[in-house]
């Protein structure tokens, strides 16, 4: 059996590819902007902050044998806790500033990061192992579905859709917002607004780091892996619309998939098909195809 000509096992394996990519890309380009959104920070460490996850991941399991159920919840928190470092010693003293600010902060802070690491592990990456319970696959009958990946598309999705229902339909959602509008109103309800802004930075590190749990069994732990991906991020949150949640993560599922179906009948194209979207949506929708206008 074939699809458009290509054979269906080809053209299926190519849309779960291209939906695994896509939940990468909506988990990063969502921690970019919870955190522009609400902090008003473009953040260029977010691929070294991935990165960090991934290698949090394998230095647990190497040095300590701790399991990679384990690390799910302590990469997160240990990236998050650098996080939290990072904004109280540098980025606290950008805000209110142009963005431009950020970006080179952050973008300086990734180069030290990456060079530190590629100084201690080298740059042919590590590899980190499928937990045994997610080995193997299910043959769907029209497909061959590999467990990992599948677990990687479902927990992307429930980690996305609870931070947008966090942000946007809780009472503590409506403090952070509120909050970056208006940081002195807010404080006179008794929110400890800094704070507040303090750890939604170190929680968006946390969403980093986790992506880089999920991908360390996919891809090889190597200090370039988050430097490789953030550019093609920021096109997806860039297209999505800059502080968009809901944005990102239907862009970024989105785009994974025209990313595989390129693959598919067209491979040339594949590495640019996302930055000729955002050329397109610019044209048309200078805030992204979810964002507010100016």
């Amino acid at each position: 059996m074939e699809i458009f000509g290509i054979p269906h096992q080809a053209f299926m394996g190519q849309i779960l590819l291209g939906l695994v990519n896509g939940a990468f890309y909506a988990m990063l380009s969502l921690g970019l902007a919870v955190i522009f959104g609400l902090l008003g920070v473009v953040n260029f460490a977010h691929g070294t902050l991935y990165m960090l996850g991934a290698f949090a991941a394998w230095i647990l399991l190497d040095k300590l044998g701790v399991n990679y159920w384990a690390s799910l919840l302590l990469a997160p928190l240990i990236v998050g806790a650098l996080g939290i470092v990072i904004e109280r010693l540098l980025l606290r003293h950008l805000y209110g500033l142009d963005h431009l600010y950020g970006l080179l902060l952050t973008f300086g802070l990734t180069l030290i990061l990456e060079g530190v690491f590629r100084e201690m592990y080298g740059a042919s990456g590590q590899s980190y192992p499928v937990p045994e319970l997610l080995q193997g696959g299910t043959d769907l009958g029209f497909m061959f579905m590999p467990n990992y990946r599948a677990w990687v598309v479902f927990a992307s999705l429930l980690v996305c859709f609870g931070t947008w229902y966090l942000i946007e339909r809780t009472r503590l959602g409506a403090y952070l917002r509120a909050g970056t509008e208006n940081a002195a109103l807010v404080q006179t309800f008794g929110v400890n607004v800094p704070l507040m802004v303090m750890l939604t930075y170190g929680a968006g590190a946390g969403l980093a780091a986790l992506a880089g749990v999920l991908a360390a069994p996919i891809v090889l732990v190597s200090p370039m892996m988050g430097s490789n991906l953030i550019i093609v991020v920021f096109a997806v949150v860039v297209i999505g619309g800059m502080g968009s949640i809901m944005g990102s993560i239907i862009t970024g599922l989105a785009l994974g998939v025209v990313e595989g179906l390129t693959r598919v009948f067209y491979p040339e194209a594949s590495n640019i098909v996302v930055f000729v979207i955002m050329v397109l949506v610019l044209m048309v929708r200078p805030a992204g195809l979810f964002g507010k206008e100016a």
